[in-house]
């Protein structure tokens, strides 16, 4: 449905958010890589909140709904930065993946935040014994 749309040059351009989910403001994590398959010119755009005079960010660990919405609703102002960086495309030979990595490191390096090489899933799961033991293997061969 996406190749659809965007092969109809009458139609808007689709606002996609290809972490899909919000972390806290200091990192960008690893994109889904659907939206980099399609083809297509994409226009990334930075957005980081400014915690100054209210926190938009919600950890659901530690907060129910309803206290976030209070704190967000009592907050003096939700303010952020946005910048709209020049549009991007994929290089003949990149696969999704590597043009998804791509663009997500532009945007941090503007958004001045942190590239994570892991999805949203490790807020509310824990980390596989597998990968535990991977990066334990690596640990150990520089040592």
């Amino acid at each position: 449905r996406i190749r659809e749309h965007i092969a109809d040059k009458a139609k808007l351009p689709i606002l996609i958010f290809p972490e899909g989910t919000c972390i806290n403001n200091t990192s960008v994590m690893m994109f889904k890589k659907g939206s980099f398959e399609v083809g297509g010119t994409i226009h990334p755009v930075a957005i980081k909140y400014d915690p100054r005079f209210g926190d938009a960010f919600w950890n659901s660990t530690k907060y129910s709904m309803m206290t976030y919405i209070f704190n967000v609703m009592t907050s003096w102002a939700i303010v952020c930065n946005v910048w709209y960086l020049p549009p991007m495309v994929k290089e003949e030979e990149e696969d999704a993946v590597h043009f998804a990595n791509r663009v997500k490191a532009v945007i941090a390096a503007r958004g001045g935040m942190s590239v994570l090489p892991w999805d949203g899933g490790l807020k509310r799961k824990k980390v596989k014994e597998s990968f535990k033991e991977e990066q334990q293997k690596k640990y150990c061969q520089i040592i």
